[in-house]
């Protein structure tokens, strides 16, 4: 009798093995959608990457001149005797965009392309590539300036694209953003996962994380009228908008990025070693300090990597608490102009094709390049930093 129940409960075992061909299909379809899914997200930024790169290569290759004055004026009438490709280089076009343009837009962009040559200025700057590297990056002692100077001036007579000033703007906000966010950030992470109640864990969390919910424009116009006019006081001698006042807004930006991934890799360590050493003797906090820490350490450097990434790449709280001025200067109390201002700024206001155009786009390639390249050091580092914990470093 017991041998008959078992198997009235069990059921007949080709029932189980039906099923499970009839759930197989259905399994196989899923993994492949995900998997084109995740396939198509990474296929999309690459091809954001192709585009943004592609719209910079006359310049990083050296393919394009800025000088107006290297070369001889070709008037409209002339334009059907030139060469198709001196005329291409002539007006600073790809091949293609030279493919799509009649013989009446090709005659209007040389007389714009005169109009230019002849107001531009008489003096030695004049006859200057400033969209070669070497202008790009190493500082020139301009027309009317005492010394060599990094100068990013792109609206002048003589078009300046010194890099260098916006990419220290960048790492001057994001090094504020870092120092302010992090040891918040992470004080905040070791509290909720290892010190407080469970109570106070399911109140702090969710308001911590929430942070993530303020639209960026809304913390920069809390830096450029609230937090500019508290400080400013403090140091009436800085300019009112600069490197600490859009630093510290960044920071707020990405204090909820690092504890909520700091957070989880605190709480994924084995709760056996809070455990074991508080069976040793050691508080609360110096569990949480000497032993949790350390063995997440790989996880709360991935959170600080990731939080440097939100902080370079953030665009309106630096675009309104910044200054926008490319200083060349050390000083937190100035203002600084980063790369994604300048993006978000001047790109409207360009000509399609011209090279302050393609220097724009250009500033987007570096700020790709130096992101990845960051990201690809910090997951070595990470993969170190594990093995080393797991004794097979």
């Amino acid at each position: 009798m017991a041998q008959s129940s078992g198997n009235e409960n069990s059921g007949p075992s080709w029932l189980g093995t039906a099923r499970g061909h009839r759930a197989r299909p259905f399994e196989w379809l899923v993994e492949k959608l995900i998997m084109l899914v995740s396939l198509s997200a990474i296929l999309m930024v690459f091809l954001i990457f192709l585009f943004v790169a592609r719209e910079s290569l006359p310049i990083l290759f050296g393919q394009m001149d800025s000088s107006v004055a290297a070369e001889p004026v070709i008037s409209p009438e002339e334009i059907d005797q030139v060469p198709p490709e001196r005329l291409r280089t002539y007006l600073g076009l790809s091949a293609s965009e030279m493919k799509e343009f009649d013989q009446e837009t090709l005659r209007l962009l040389v007389e714009v392309k005169a109009e230019e040559i002849a107001n531009a200025p008489t003096d030695k700057d004049a006859g200057v590539n400033t969209v070669s590297w070497r202008y790009l990056l190493l500082p020139h002692q301009w027309t009317g300036y005492d010394q060599p100077e990094y100068i990013w001036q792109p609206v002048s007579q003589i078009h300046k694209y010194n890099i260098i000033p916006l990419f220290l703007g960048s790492l001057k906000a994001t090094l504020v953003a870092l120092l302010f966010a992090v040891p918040i950030s992470l004080a905040a992470a070791i509290y909720v996962s290892q010190l407080a109640a469970p109570r106070t864990k399911e109140i702090l969390k969710p308001i911590i994380e929430m942070l993530a919910g303020i639209p960026s424009v809304v913390l920069g116009f809390f830096a450029l009228i609230v937090m500019a006019s508290v400080l400013y006081p403090l140091y009436p001698e800085a300019s009112r908008l600069n490197a600490i006042v859009a630093g510290l807004a960044l920071g707020f930006a990405i204090i909820p990025v690092v504890f909520s991934i700091a957070e989880d890799a605190l709480t994924s360590v084995p709760r056996s070693y809070t455990q074991a050493a508080l069976a040793l003797g050691s508080s609360k906090w110096q569990a949480a300090w000497k032993v949790v820490l350390p063995a997440a350490i790989p996880g709360v450097f991935a959170a600080v990597v990731l939080g440097f990434g939100r902080a370079i790449g953030e665009t309106m709280i630096v675009l309104m608490a910044s200054g926008n001025a490319s200083i060349m200067s050390l000083s937190l109390f100035d203002s600084v102009r980063t790369i994604t201002a300048t993006i978000a700024a001047e790109l409207a206001e360009t000509v399609f094709g011209g090279h302050h155009y393609r220097m724009l786009f250009l500033l987007g390639t570096l700020l790709f390049a130096v992101t990845f390249i960051s990201n690809l050091i910090a997951d070595q580092v990470i993969h170190r930093l594990k093995a080393r914990l797991e004794g097979k470093g």
